[in-house]
């Protein structure tokens, strides 16, 4: 016997003995090991890992865990496994050693005590799980079932020893041995193990719900709270979302509420206490304070300023706090990736066993219990693998969700805190991008970073044993492997111009499609869809080359990264087998190999992804950082002085907009005292609204100081509207008290309007007010101001939108001496000199000085700068006709002679102008009650002219939500979006992809089947002619696989850019051909959507998604045949695994698919909030409320983690079970191959190999069907779109049988003729009829909603007939094609709308007229003289909308497309209030030379211009009530006709 080893002596016998234990048929293990290392194993693990607990302890949020069963039971039977172990030690002094003949060992002594040490440190936990609330502990959970598992060798020892005992009593020997201390071990462990097995069911649940809790715990709290640690690793705490998820589409109410850890309370106080650290380490500070940790100090976070404290040392950067912060977690999660790591590369080993095992089959056959424990070991293997993986990904996003919580909210308070000069250097949608795009990028980075040093160490590990398997020829592969990297890093460069160059292409798309859908009325009325469809897909295409290349190009790396496996094998073996005859290919070696050279291929794939990743977020990390270090406002740049004697002073004050050289406003002085009003006046750019800024501290002072006391209200010169309601938008955070309310309601004139909104004052409000008009924004930020009952007032030109009488009703009820605000002290900055008089002092800037200041009466008789400016202002004629006579009342009291004369001038010219304007068509703005819901300033638009009020009440009812609401998708899709989809593609192509893949999946198997072949011929040892034939074979099936794969990738890719041509080509003509109420319906952005984002995911997402998710389902079906062929047996386990699969990828879909819809939901609130604040930012410092807006935006990011954690946490969910599916296979696949008494070893190796990546693939395939269900939506929403209702055809056959110069002498007849504008609404006109001969000059007039817009918009079939009909020339317009009439007939419209490109295309797109015709229009159009001037003539860039040209000159572009089209029949919608004088004097001319032998209809807006037509209709409310000449009309004094032209003064 071999000498004795420490270990048994210490048991007094043998430890460990190879024979009984290994090599043998019936293996068992010595007694002494069972005792010591079995035990010992986890108890060792408990104490290692007891320091977890102890943190989890300091960290848990709770206390004060209520005694319950579970508790009381786990600490009875701890006292119970105590007492026994106890028991035992005594036990052994009684009955060993001493007196008795048996020995007493020290494992006797030692053993009991080790574990009575161990289970009263599991005893001590209890009570402090109690106290410190936490409810379960893994740590004891895997001690306890390490505990179970490693004694269940000993009860088998036991077991048989205790059967021998009794054979022995029962043979009746003399000598009966005494067995008495055997016997109580036998009893004793028993009662031991029973308790250990109690122990670990209990184990399984976790305690009662704590007492104490930091955060209220809702009905609603999510169950991973109070999950037992098994629940939690197995996410079986998942499964109620994942069923209701299933049963019925999820919807925000069903979500849970979020952990407590990841609220922005939790995760900012900690970010905020390092930033702070940092910013502090490296601004040098003057005196060195010690700040304490950064609490919640009523829920605020304070972060410091960089700029604040003193001199520089660099840039403090987020990376320090984010790792200080976060990198506890972070490392945790390191921690299990490294463990799942070395566990990767137990797999081949073992793989390597079993098939050593096959081997040995024939000759010398090894006993069936290894071959079933190297089966169960690499299932337990890839168990645990799967485990601890989900625990690092989980840990990983946890760390991702929180970097960008801490990131986002960081960037909301500092966008509050950063002066103007700083803001300036970026746009608002560069710093929402901060957030949107630089703060995600951290998170998406998160669960990558690891690659950082996983992926060398597994690089080096695949080598290590690579090298041990093949020797040097190892190198060959490795070569091929980095030959791959810098090409596929060339391609991906190449991949990325290609890129950009789409995205441009695109933007141009979506841009040109934005301005048609703008546009899309005059385009209808001009008949030129034809020619912009032509110009959008022009751009398409080029898109579609773009993305061709792409393609090529995505083909190329695909094909490398799927072959660059079977290359690297291919050239490592065959230089293995050439380098030396003696080096032969045996099964064992290929399948180590095949299997290690497939654990490479990962990493070596993630590491350029990664480096790319990491450079982008190092670009991301220095912008975040440059904007968290610009500077911050002053806060001393205002005092609060209370000793003061005026609540605002300004002393000598120089302000600058933060440009130090360049100073705003010199020498400011200013006081205001108590509850006085002072106006601010001057010219425009004079600095007024700097002085306001000034005294908000929004400008840098330079010297001099500035001092307010009291609480500020501020009404800024642009209206700052949120996204709320219109109440909300008045509270502003206050608390509601309805009296007061309605008062400032009134006050402020917004009564009326409220009453027009469909939900009243809780009508939601669009972004940037969108569904306002410009003087309703005005009220609504006025009242805001009056509501919030502050003292101070600073108005910046409040009055400026609104129209004049509601501004004098605004001054008097509210600004005004006897106003809501009479007691409060006022600053005005005004351009309305009628209200001057009425103010208690006048401050005159100039050029950013104050040139003089007084009261009203004063300063007029300075004759200095207030009388120039009074004068100037008059000129520039804004007034209204009774504030002409109030100025002249005001000025004859107060001013000098020699100043009235050159101010009468200029009041005379005011007059003129302005009657012209004042039509008397009763206002519009009385019937609409002051701008309807959509109001536009053209509001003829759309359907004002519904006859009568009680309609357009029924119309607005009907908007009470802004507009028609977009269905989100719930559910699944229809299968005939699918056929849709395929259709589209083509059948061949859709055909073939399939069975190009099919034949690449078969080459790959054909070529491994034939190694097996190879590797287990043994002949091939001495022929080498047989071993090249081998290789060459292999090399040719290679060759196979590459020609088919790259076929099967390009197929896919060229198939679904045809499919998204098709389909793309569909949905521009069929929302071109939509008749112009699709467009009043849909709002713009959501068409747009359609064309930009979802035509996006046909290009670009679904290819990709549909070739993946083909390659993995043919690779699952590949692994299945493969494991099929070796073991037949394998096809009975597959159809209950194929089950459990199938449902766990159903209830996934279904969950995740609703889960991500509601996070995106969810998510763009935070941004345009955010976006909303940083428009705002000034009025939210004035009124300081940023800690209101600070805890929206937190409520915003938590609100969107509520959604994102449930759909990372389904990814796990999924994960687990489908890896767990995937063990099963290995697990099944090496269990048959080593019973089934499979003798092939080759054969057995590959289907190991094969199934040791199944589970990969498994996970894939799932995540892939989730996403093309996602994805495939957007097919679904195109195709709704496509099936829209069409306009009548363009063209007919018989247009072309008609004259040329149709219509000849432009008779225009309506006969009886009825309209609507939709379905279920009134008519608006009901049966008109008159007769025109050709050439006659009619007028139309009426008030509005008489229904004159819409007898031209029939006339043009914009809408059809709803009886009658419209004749010209003899021709039934419902007859012709639209384009046939629509291009027959000459249109100058309302509102002048231009279209981006050159002059030339906005005069004749579709390139037919001669430059000579083009030149003479322009010059009869008066525009000559200007389109000379431009450099490049004809071909002048016009800009979006036309903005590059004045208005006068876009309505002058109009008049020379009619010019240009000159047709019989012209109709003039006359432009309202677009044009001035002069162009309004040029046009009339023009038309009457031009046109005089055209039949032209006018729809008047202003009498004057009709007055010399040959005939008048007057339409009311859809009938015609007077038709005859003008003169004829006005000779009788009845007529309707005749009182207009009495209110326009014209008689």
């Amino acid at each position: 016997m071999a000498e004795e080893s420490a270990m048994d002596r210490f048991c007094g016998s043998e430890f460990w003995n190879s024979s009984l234990s290994w090599w043998t048929e019936d293996p068992d293990l010595t007694p002494c090991f069972e005792q010591t290392a079995l035990v010992w194993t986890p108890c060792a693990f408990f104490w290692l890992f007891m320091l977890f607990d102890f943190w989890y302890l300091k960290a848990s949020l709770d206390k004060n865990i209520p005694w319950s069963k579970i508790s009381i039971a786990k600490l009875l039977f701890t006292i119970g496994l105590l007492v026994i172990t106890i028991l035992d030690l005594i036990m052994a002094f009684v009955k060993k050693g001493g007196d008795s003949e048996l020995p007493r060992y020290s494992l006797d002594v030692w053993g009991p005590i080790i574990k009575i040490a161990t289970f009263l440190l599991v005893l001590l936990f209890i009570p402090l799980n109690r106290k410190f609330g936490v409810q379960t502990s893994g740590c004891q959970f895997m001690f306890w079932f390490l505990f179970v598992i490693l004694s269940i060798p000993r009860c088998r020892t036991e077991a048989r020893a205790h059967q021998q005992r009794n054979e022995i009593l029962d043979s009746n020997q003399e000598e009966i041995p005494d067995y008495s201390w055997e016997e109580y071990q036998f009893v004793s462990f028993f009662i031991f193990y029973a308790f250990a097995c109690v122990m670990l069911f209990l184990n399984c649940f976790s305690d009662a719900m704590p007492r104490q809790t930091k955060y209220k715990r809702g009905p609603n709290e999510i169950p991973e709270l109070s999950a037992s640690f098994l629940s939690r690793i197995t996410y079986r705490w998942f499964d109620s979302m994942a069923l209701k998820g299933y049963r019925n589409p999820l919807e925000e109410d069903d979500l849970w509420d979020l952990r407590p850890q990841d609220s922005c309370k939790e995760v900012m106080p900690t970010f905020a206490y390092y930033w702070n650290k940092n910013v502090r380490k490296n601004y040098k500070q003057a005196a060195q304070t010690s700040e304490p940790k950064a609490q919640f100090a009523n829920g605020k976070v304070s972060f410091e300023n960089p700029q604040g404290n003193g001199r520089k040392k660099g840039m403090a950067s987020i990376m320090p706090p984010i790792y200080k912060s976060f990198g506890g977690i972070f490392l945790f999660g390191s921690f299990f990736k490294l463990i799942a790591d070395v566990l990767t590369f137990a797999q081949p080993q073992v793989l390597s066993l079993i098939i050593g095992y096959v081997e040995a089959f024939e000759t010398t056959p090894q006993p069936e219990w290894k071959g079933i424990l190297y089966s169960v070991l690499l299932f337990v293997l890839a168990s645990i693998q799967t485990f601890i993986l989900a625990q690092y990904f989980h840990r990983m996003f946890i760390v991702g969700l929180r970097i960008r919580t801490a990131l986002i909210n960081c960037i909301y308070r500092k966008a509050l805190r950063i002066s103007n000069a700083a803001r300036k250097e970026s746009t608002v949608g560069e710093i929402v991008n901060l957030m949107a795009v630089d703060a995600q990028r951290f998170m998406d980075l998160t669960t990558y970073l690891n690659m950082l040093w996983s992926a060398p160490l597994q690089i080096g590990l695949a080598l290590y044993f690579l090298w041990q398997e093949l020797g040097p020829s190892v190198l060959a592969g490795l070569a091929v492997m980095i030959i791959m990297i810098p090409l596929n890093g060339f391609i991906a460069s190449r991949i990325k111009t290609y890129q950009i160059q789409q995205m441009t292409y695109k933007d141009k798309r979506v841009k040109l499609m934005n301005e048609v859908l703008s546009g899309i009325k005059v385009l209808k009325l001009y008949a030129w869809e034809p020619s912009f469809e032509k110009q959008v897909l022009d751009i398409r295409d080029k898109e579609i080359a773009t993305l061709r290349s792409t393609a090529y190009l995505n083909a190329s790396t695909s094909f490398l990264w799927s072959c660059a496996p079977f290359l690297v094998s291919l050239v490592t073996f065959a230089t293995y087998v050439l380098i030396d005859e003696n080096n032969v290919l045996d099964a064992k070696k290929t399948f180590v190999s095949l299997s290690l050279f497939n654990i490479l291929r990962f990493p070596l794939t993630m590491l350029p992804m990664l480096i790319t990743n990491l450079v982008q977020t190092q670009v991301s990390v220095k912008r975040i950082n440059k904007f968290l270090n610009s500077e911050e406002l002053d806060p001393n740049n205002v005092q609060h002085d209370k000793s003061r004697p005026h609540p605002i002073i300004i002393e000598n004050g120089h302000f600058s907009w933060g440009d130090e050289d360049e100073t705003t406003l010199k020498n400011i002085s200013m006081e205001v005292p108590k509850n006085n009003l002072v106006a601010i006046v001057g010219t425009v750019g004079s600095g007024k609204s700097s002085v306001v800024q000034a005294i908000l501290g929004e400008m840098e002072k330079i010297s001099g100081s500035v001092n307010t006391v009291g609480r500020l209200a501020y009404v800024p010169q642009q209206a700052w509207i949120q996204n709320a309601t219109v109440r909300d938008n008045i509270l502003f955070g206050k608390a509601y008290d309805r009296k007061r309310y309605n008062r400032v309601i009134d006050a402020c004139a917004l009564r009326t309007d409220i009453e027009i909104l469909s939900a009243g004052d809780l009508t939601e409000i669009g972004e940037k007010g969108i569904n306002l008009s410009g003087g309703q924004k005005q009220r609504i930020s006025l009242a805001r101001a009056v509501y919030n009952d502050a003292d101070l007032y600073l108005l910046d030109d409040p009055l400026s939108a609104v129209d004049a009488h509601v501004g004098k009703h605004i001054f008097e009820e509210v600004i005004g001496p006897k106003g809501m605000l009479k007691n409060k002290t006022r600053v005005l900055v005004t351009h309305g000199i009628t209200f001057l008089p009425q103010v208690d002092n006048i401050y005159v800037m100039k050029a950013g000085q104050v040139s003089e200041n007084g009261t009203y009466a004063q300063l007029l008789k300075n004759k200095g700068a207030f009388a120039d400016f009074l004068i100037q202002h008059l000129q520039d004629g804004e007034e209204e006709e009774e504030d002409l006579n109030q100025i002249k009342r005001q000025l004859s009291e107060n001013a000098e002679p020699e100043l009235l004369a050159p101010i009468e001038k200029a009041i005379k010219l005011a007059r003129t102008e302005s009657l012209s304007d004042s039509i008397s068509v009763t206002s519009a703005d009385s019937l609409m009650g002051r701008g309807s819901l959509r109001r536009r300033a053209r509001r003829q638009e759309s359907y004002d002219s519904a006859a009568s009020a009680a309609s357009l009440k029924r119309k607005q009812e009907v908007e009470g939500k802004l507009i028609e609401t977009e269905k989100s998708q719930t559910g699944g899709v229809e299968f005939a979006v699918y056929k849709h989809y395929i259709k589209s593609v083509g059948i061949f192509l859709s055909v073939a992809t399939l069975v190009l893949n099919f034949a690449f999946q078969a080459f790959q198997i054909g070529s491994n089947i034939w190694l097996t072949q190879w590797s287990n011929d043994k002949e091939v040892e001495t022929n080498t002619a047989k071993r090249d034939m081998y290789l060459g074979v292999y090399g040719a099936f290679g060759f196979a696989q590459v020609i088919s794969f790259i076929g099967a990738v390009f197929l896919v890719n060229i198939g679904g850019l045809i499919g998204a041509n098709k389909i793309f080509r569909q949905l521009l003509r069929r929302i071109l051909g939509a008749p112009q109420e699709f467009f009043d319906m849909k709002p713009r952005g959501r068409i747009l959507d359609r064309l930009s984002n979802d035509v996006y995911k046909l290009d670009v997402v679904l290819p990709d998604l549909l070739r993946v998710f083909n390659a993995q389902a043919y690779r699952v079906l590949a692994t299945i045949v493969v494991i099929s062929i070796s073991t037949p047996i394998f096809l009975a386990v597959i159809v209950p695994i194929g089950f459990i699969y199938y449902f766990a990828q159903r209830f996934y879909v279904a969950t995740s698919r609703q889960l991500m819809r509601l996070e995106s939901v969810s998510r763009s609130p935070i941004y345009s909030h955010f976006g909303e604040t940083v428009t705002g930012v000034s009025t939210i410092r004035a009124y300081t409320v940023e800690d209101r807006f600070i805890e929206e935006s937190d409520n915003k990011v938590d609100k969107n983690q509520v959604c994102k954690y449930p759909s990372l946490i389904a990814n796990r969910w999924l994960a687990i079970r489908l890896e767990m599916v995937g063990n099963l296979i290995i697990l099944f696949a090496s269990l048959f191959a080593v019973l089934g008494g499979q003798s092939n070893p080759g054969l057995v190796g590959l289907s190991v190999s094969y199934a040791l990546q199944v589970t990969q693939t498994l996970n894939w395939l799932v995540r892939m069907s989730s996403d093309i269900e996602t994805n495939i939506v957007s097919v679904e929403r195109i195709k709704e779109y496509g099936e829209t209702k069409q306009e009548a055809a363009w063209e007919l056959e018989e247009d072309k049988k008609k004259p040329k110069n149709w219509p000849a002498d432009g008779r225009v007849e309506f006969s009886n003729f009825q309209v609507r504008y939709r379905e279920g609404l009134d008519l608006v006109l009901r049966g008109v009829s008159f007769n025109i001969s050709g050439g006659e000059k009619v007028g139309i007039v009426g008030r509005t909603g008489a229904g004159k817009s819409s007898l031209t918009l029939a006339l043009f079939r914009i809408i059809e007939s709803a009886g009658g009909k419209i004749i010209i020339d003899g021709e039934d317009i419902a007859q012709l094609g639209l384009h046939m009439l629509r291009s027959r007939l000459t249109i100058i419209p309302q509102d002048p709308v231009l279209f981006s490109g050159s002059l030339r295309a906005n005069l004749d797109p579709f390139d037919v007229k001669t430059d000579e015709e083009i030149w003479k229009a322009l010059e009869l159009s008066h525009l000559k003289a200007f389109a000379k001037g431009l450099t490049s003539g004809l071909n002048h860039e016009i800009s979006e909308g036309g903005d590059n040209l004045s208005v006068g000159q876009r309505q002058l572009v109009c008049l020379a497309r009619a010019l240009l089209r000159k047709t019989k029949v012209l109709v003039l919608d006359e432009a309202t209030a677009a044009v001035d004088l002069e162009t309004d004097d040029l046009i009339q001319k023009t038309i009457r030379s031009e046109f005089k032998d055209c039949t032209v209809l006018t729809i008047a807006h202003r009498l004057n211009t009709i007055m010399d037509s040959d005939k008048v209709i007057v339409l009311d409310k859809g009938q015609i009530t007077e038709f005859a000449s003008p003169t004829e009309l006005l000779d009788n004094p009845k007529s309707a006709f005749y009182s207009m032209a009495k209110d326009a003064n014209l008689v």
